[in-house]
C-alpha cells in the first residue's frame, strides 16, 4: 500500500486564493510543488541513518585495513670497530716513598705543604738528637770500662819470664840427657871392648900363654867398665825425669795463661755489643735531619705539629706526579682477554680520550663483593700511559677501555637489531625492511662490542633494519620506519 503525502497547510504569509478560470480549450500549465520547510521528519530520520551507515561502512573498511608496525631502524654501514674491556680503573704514582722517622725522638714542625715540590737530599723534617748524644755517651763510658775490666783479666796470668824459664830448664835437661846417653854409648862400646879383650885372655890363660894375673886384671877391668856404663844409664833417667818435671812446671805455667780466655771471650762480646751499638747510635745522631730520596712532590704529610714519634712513624708522603700508571679493576674473565701492549682509552668527563698502554695484567686474582652483593675474581691490570696527563694525579678515578681487537672499514650493524634464531639457537638473525615490509635474515658475525657488531655474511652495504624487534614485528609484517637517531 502506498502512503500518500497529507495535504500541508499554507504557509501563514500565503491566502488561500482559488484559481484563476482557465478559458476553455487550454490545458493549464504544471507548476512544481513548492519545497516543504521544514522537511519533513521521516525525510530527516532517513538522512541521519544514512550518514550513520556510511560512517560505520567507513570504519568497518579502515579497521578491516592492515595497519603497518611503527619500528625504528638503522643503515648497514661500513666504518671502524673496536672491541673494548670497560672498566673503571685508578691512577697511582708509580714510586711511592713514604718517608719514616728514622730514630725515635722529638719532631719539629714539618714546613712543607702538600704539592710543594722538593728535591733529592732536600730537608724534609728535623728530630731533636738530645736523647741520642746521652745515650751516646753512656755507651762509651760503658766501653771503657769493659775494656779496662779486660785488661784486668790479662794481669791474672803468669809472666811471660816465668813461662821462658820453664822453656830454658826443659832445654837445658834434655841438654844434660843428651850427654849422658853419650857417655851411655861410649861407656858401652868400651864395656864390648874389653869383654872382647877378657874372653881372649881367658883363652890364652887356658893354655899358659899368658900369667893369671893378667887375666884376673882384664877381668876386672871389665867389671870396672860396667858399673861405668849403669853410671852412665842412671845419669840418662835423671835427665830424663828431669826434662818431665820441668815439661810439668810449663805445663801448669800455660794452664794459668789460658784459664782466664773464658772471661777476655766474654769481655771481647761485650765490648763488640758496645761498640756496634754505639756505631748504631752514632747512625741515629746523624739521621735526626730526615731528607728527600726523590725529586717530587709532596703527596701528604702525616705528621705536621711538632711531637714525639717513634720510630718507623710516617712523616711525609712523596712521588713524582709525571710517573703515573694505571690500577684497573677487571673481572677474571675479561682479564684473560687482556695482553700486554694492548692500547687503553681512558676517557675523563667530555675531554678527548688519553691514551695508555697495558704494561702487566696481574698474576693472582682477589675476591671482591659488587655493588649487588655478588662475589667476584677481580683481577689488577697495570697500563703505562705515554704522555701522563697533567689534569690527573694520585688515586684520580677515571672510566677506560681497554681494545682486545680492532678492525677497519668493516660492515656492522648495530646489537640491538639481532636475536638468536628460533629454528637453531647457535645462529643469529634480525628483521631488515624490504618494500615496506619486514623480513627475517640469518646473518653471520664477527667480532662484537657493546653497541655494533661486525657482521660476515647476510647484509649488504646500505640495509635497512629493525632496531629491538618486538614480538609484533613478525616475518612479512608492514612496517613503517623510523630512522634511529
Amino acid at each position: 500500500m502506498i502512503r500518500l503525502p497529507k495535504p500541508q497547510p499554507p504557509l501563514p504569509d500565503q491566502q488561500a486564493t482559488p484559481p484563476a478560470a482557465q478559458p476553455l480549450g487550454k490545458a493549464p500549465k504544471h507548476q512544481p510543488p513548492p519545497w516543504p520547510w521544514p522537511p519533513p521528519k521521516h525525510w530527516l530520520k532517513g538522512l541521519l541513518w544514512g550518514t550513520v551507515g556510511t560512517i560505520g561502512v567507513g570504519i568497518i573498511a579502515n579497521a578491516l585495513k592492515p595497519v603497518p608496525v611503527v619500528v625504528q631502524v638503522a643503515t648497514v654501514q661500513r666504518g671502524d670497530l673496536q672491541v673494548t674491556v670497560n672498566a673503571e680503573g685508578k691512577t697511582r704514582i708509580h714510586d711511592r716513598f713514604v718517608v719514616a722517622a728514622p730514630v725515635s725522638g722529638r719532631l719539629q714542625r714539618v714546613a712543607l705543604d702538600v704539592g710543594d715540590r722538593v728535591a733529592a737530599g732536600a730537608v724534609i723534617a728535623k728530630l731533636d738528637p738530645l736523647s741520642l748524644a746521652t745515650s751516646v755517651q753512656q755507651i762509651q763510658s760503658q766501653l771503657q770500662e769493659w775494656k779496662a775490666q779486660r785488661d784486668g783479666v790479662k794481669t791474672q796470668r803468669p809472666k811471660a819470664a816465668a813461662i821462658a824459664q820453664a822453656q830454658a830448664q826443659i832445654q837445658a835437661a834434655q841438654a844434660k840427657q843428651q850427654q849422658a846417653q853419650a857417655r851411655v854409648n861410649q861407656a858401652q862400646a868400651q864395656l864390648d871392648q874389653m869383654t872382647r879383650d877378657w874372653q881372649r885372655d881367658r883363652a890364652l890363660a887356658a893354655i899358659g900363654a899368658i900369667p893369671q894375673k893378667s887375666l884376673e886384671s882384664s877381668q876386672l877391668a871389665m867389671i870396672t867398665q860396667q858399673r861405668e856404663l849403669e853410671a852412665a844409664q842412671l845419669a840418662v833417667a835423671a835427665a830424663s825425669s828431669e826434662i818431665k818435671m820441668t815439661q810439668a812446671a810449663l805445663g801448669i805455667l800455660q794452664q794459668e795463661q789460658s784459664d782466664p780466655d773464658y772471661l777476655l771471650q766474654v769481655y771481647d762480646a761485650k765490648i763488640a755489643s758496645a761498640e756496634a751499638e754505639l756505631y748504631r747510635l752514632q747512625e741515629d745522631a746523624a739521621q735526626t735531619i730526615v731528607r728527600s730520596p726523590i725529586t717530587g712532590q709532596v703527596l701528604s704529610i702525616d705528621r705536621k705539629s711538632a711531637q714525639f714519634v717513634a720510630e718507623g712513624t710516617p712523616i711525609v708522603s712523596l712521588g713524582d706526579i709525571s710517573k703515573l700508571e694505571l690500577v684497573i679493576d677487571t673481572l677474571s674473565s675479561d682479564a684473560e682477554k687482556v695482553k700486554p701492549g694492548h692500547v687503553i682509552l681512558v676517557t675523563q668527563g667530555n675531554q678527548p680520550p688519553i691514551r695508555a698502554s697495558v704494561q702487566q695484567v696481574e698474576p693472582m686474582a682477589f675476591t671482591k663483593v659488587s655493588a649487588l652483593g655478588i662475589e667476584e675474581q677481580r683481577v689488577n691490570v697495570i697500563g703505562q700511559f705515554s704522555n701522563p696527563p697533567k689534569t690527573l694525579g694520585d688515586g684520580y678515578r677515571v672510566d677506560v677501555k681497554i681494545v682486545i681487537w680492532e678492525g677497519r672499514d668493516r660492515l656492522q650493524v648495530p646489537l640491538s637489531a639481532l636475536f638468536r634464531c628460533q629454528k637453531n639457537l647457535a645462529d643469529w638473525c634480525l628483521f631488515k625492511v624490504d618494500g615496506g615490509k619486514a623480513q627475517q635474515q640469518p646473518v653471520q658475525i664477527g667480532q662484537r662490542n657493546h653497541l655494533m657488531a661486525e657482521v660476515k655474511q647476510g647484509l649488504q652495504l646500505g640495509d635497512t633494519v629493525i632496531l629491538h624487534p618486538t614480538d609484533s614485528v613478525k616475518h612479512g609484517v608492514l612496517v613503517q620506519a623510523d630512522m634511529a637517531k
